[in-house]
C-alpha cells in the first residue's frame, strides 16, 4: 500500500480491477481505494503478470501493507530497481500481511519481488482532544480507550461524583443507554470531519463579519464566457490580500508565528457525508480568469472523491460559500491547521444609499464572514483583513 497522502495511514479497498493470469502495464490502475479523504488508484509498479491478491474488498490496509504479488522479467524488474529475494524470503512472507495466508505466493527460485515496504506510520494519528469532562480516572480513561472514545464524546452524561464528576458508573449506565438506541456506523469521512473539528476547538476562535455589495461582481462575471462563482471570486481576493502581508495566515507555535511559504488556498465542497477542502497552490500568482477552469475541474472531482494528491493538504486558509445552503451568516470553523476561513453568505436585495442621487437603491449584498484562531489574530487586524479582501471585491476587473 503506497503512502495516498500525507496523514494517511492506511486505506480500504474498494475494487480490484485486475484479475490473477491478467498481463499489465506499467502505472496501470490495478486497485481503486478509499482513504478518508478521496478514492484513489494503485498503479502497477511496473509491466508483467498478476500472479495473485492478499487483499479483499471492503478490508483496510496499512500503508505498506503488501497487496498482491507482480511476475515479471528480470529485465522489467532491475529497470525498476525491484531486487529478487530468496526462496526462504518468499515463504517468511506468506502471512505477513494483517493475518490473511496466502495459498498462492511465488515459489519458484528467482521469482521477482517488490522490496517490502517499511510502514511510515504505525497507526492513525492521534487526534488532540477536546475538554470534556474534567477530570478523567485512570480506570475512565482505559475503558474510554477500550472503546475508542474521546473525552468530547462525554459532554452529554451527566456526572453524580464529586464537584460533577463523571463516575464510572455514570460511564457505564451511559454506554448501557445509547446501547438501546438505533445505531448506524459513521463513514471514514465522518470520522475524519469529527477528528478535525476536536483538534480545531482546542484553540481560541473568533469571527467578524461585514455586508458586502455584490454589484461589481455580478456586472463583472456577467461579462465573462466562463463565470467564476462568488467563491472564488472571494478566494482570489482573499489570496491578493495575504500576498501583501501573511501574517494573518501566520501559525502560532510556542512563541513564534510561522509564516506560510506561499499563498495555497483551500474552498470547501459538499461530498457524501461531509465536506472535501480541494486546494489551490500559488493563488496570488495566478489570474481569475485562469483560475476558473482549474477550479471547476476540482469541485466535480471532489463530488466525486476522486481529487488528485496534489490538490490535498498544505493550504493556508480555506473559503466556504454557505450562501449555497441560503445562509446569511455562519461561524465556520478553520482546520486545525490553519489559522482563518473566509465564509460567504447568500446574496440578498438590500436598500444602499447612493450618495450622487441622494436616495436609496436597491443592490445586491452578502454577508462576509472571516473566523480566526484568537491567538494570532485580534479583532482589528481580523476587520482590516476583511476590508481589504471587500475593497478588492469591489474592483473585480483587478482580480
Amino acid at each position: 500500500m503506497p503512502q495516498l497522502g500525507e496523514s494517511i495511514a492506511e486505506a480500504t479497498i474498494v475494487t480490484i480491477a485486475v484479475e490473477p493470469g491478467e498481463s499489465v502495464d506499467a502505472d496501470q490502475e490495478i486497485l481503486e481505494v478509499e482513504t478518508n479523504k478521496a478514492v484513489m488508484t494503485v498503479t502497477s509498479p511496473c509491466s508483467g503478470t498478476i500472479q495473485n491478491w492478499v487483499v479483499h474488498p471492503q478490508q483496510s490496509y496499512a500503508v505498506g501493507a503488501v497487496l498482491g504479488y507482480l511476475e515479471a522479467t528480470q529485465e522489467e524488474a532491475a529497470r525498476v530497481g525491484l531486487d529478487t529475494p530468496s526462496p526462504s524470503q518468499i515463504a517468511d512472507e506468506s502471512t505477513e500481511t494483517n493475518g490473511h495466508e496466502d495459498p498462492g505466493l511465488p515459489s519458484e527460485a528467482g521469482a521477482p519481488k517488490k522490496d517490502t515496504v517499511k510502514p511510515t506510520v504505525r497507526g492513525l494519528p492521534v487526534p488532540a482532544h477536546a475538554a470534556g469532562a474534567s477530570y478523567l480516572s485512570p480506570r475512565m480513561r482505559a475503558r474510554m480507550a477500550d472503546l475508542g472514545l474521546h473525552t468530547a464524546d462525554l459532554a452529554g452524561v451527566a456526572g453524580s461524583g464529586a464537584a460533577g464528576r463523571v463516575t464510572i458508573e455514570d460511564f457505564e449506565k451511559f454506554i448501557s443507554q445509547i446501547e438501546q438506541n438505533k445505531m448506524s456506523p459513521a463513514s471514514t469521512m465522518r470520522v475524519a470531519v469529527a477528528d478535525a473539528m476536536r483538534r480545531s476547538w482546542t484553540r481560541p476562535l473568533a469571527t467578524v463579519g461585514l455586508p458586502i455589495n455584490l454589484e461589481p461582481v455580478l456586472a463583472h462575471r456577467r461579462a465573462l464566457s466562463e463565470k467564476p462563482g462568488p467563491a472564488l471570486y472571494a478566494l482570489r481576493a482573499l489570496a491578493l490580500a495575504l500576498a501583501e502581508n501573511s501574517a494573518p495566515a501566520g501559525r502560532l507555535v510556542g512563541n513564534r508565528i510561522v509564516h506560510p511559504r506561499a499563498i495555497d488556498v483551500g474552498f470547501a465542497v459538499e461530498a457524501e457525508d461531509g465536506v472535501l477542502v480541494p486546494v489551490m497552490r500559488a493563488v496570488d500568482k495566478i489570474p481569475l480568469v485562469e483560475l476558473t477552469p482549474k477550479y471547476n475541474e476540482l469541485v466535480e472531482q471532489a463530488r466525486q472523491r476522486r481529487l488528485p494528491p496534489n490538490a490535498t493538504g498544505g493550504s493556508i486558509a480555506t473559503v466556504t460559500n454557505f450562501g449555497t445552503f441560503g445562509l446569511t451568516w455562519a461561524t465556520p470553523i478553520p482546520l486545525p491547521e490553519q489559522t482563518l476561513v473566509l465564509g460567504l453568505g447568500a446574496g440578498k436585495i438590500q436598500p444602499s444609499w447612493d450618495p450622487k442621487s441622494e436616495k436609496f437603491l436597491p443592490v445586491m449584498e452578502a454577508n462576509m464572514t472571516l473566523s480566526f484562531d484568537h491567538r494570532v489574530l485580534d479583532g482589528g487586524a481580523a476587520g482590516r483583513l476583511l476590508a481589504a479582501i471587500a475593497a478588492l471585491l469591489a474592483t473585480p476587473e483587478k482580480l
